[in-house]
């Protein structure tokens, strides 16, 4: 079965959320190549064990274009995100929610899917990987954003 978009944006926010919960001083890994390696190989692991195929090709390509663009700006995503939070420390938001978050400002900044779809699947993951609440700060977030850009 080929991976799709959808999927490729799940394993961009497992990588984004392990480099998360790993940074040293809040800081992406310092060398994002091997991190990827290493979360492919232990997913390579899992799927074999399952019997699902490993990630490849444009699939892989399209999921680290996010991390790669997500940690290599997430200085300025970070200060994109704050005055959005109204209030809200981003370091109190939820690990997931913080990647999610992450990655759908730069796919709004960064890339050329449209907002709407963005804002959707941001949604999307927020609810697959986190609680139902977290689809609406995602939401109002991400919204509040695409009208800014506009």
């Amino acid at each position: 079965m080929a991976a799709t978009r959808r999927q490729a944006r799940e394993w961009a926010i497992q990588m984004l959320t392990a480099a998360d919960l790993t940074a040293a001083d809040l800081n992406p890994p310092d060398d994002v190549g091997q991190f990827m390696v290493s979360f492919w190989e232990e997913l390579s692991s899992l799927d074999s064990e399952e019997g699902r195929a490993s990630p490849k090709g444009e699939m892989k390509d399209f999921a680290e274009a996010r991390v790669v663009g997500v940690l290599a700006n997430q200085k300025e995503i970070d200060e994109i995100l704050v005055p959005l939070l109204a209030k809200w420390d981003l370091y109190r938001l939820g690990t997931i929610e913080r990647a999610v978050l992450r990655m759908g400002v730069w796919e709004m900044k960064w890339s050329d899917v449209p907002k709407p779809v963005v804002i959707n699947e941001a949604i999307d993951l927020a609810n697959w990987f986190s609680t139902p609440k977290s689809r609406t700060l995602i939401n109002a977030v991400l919204d509040k954003y695409g009208k800014e850009l506009k």
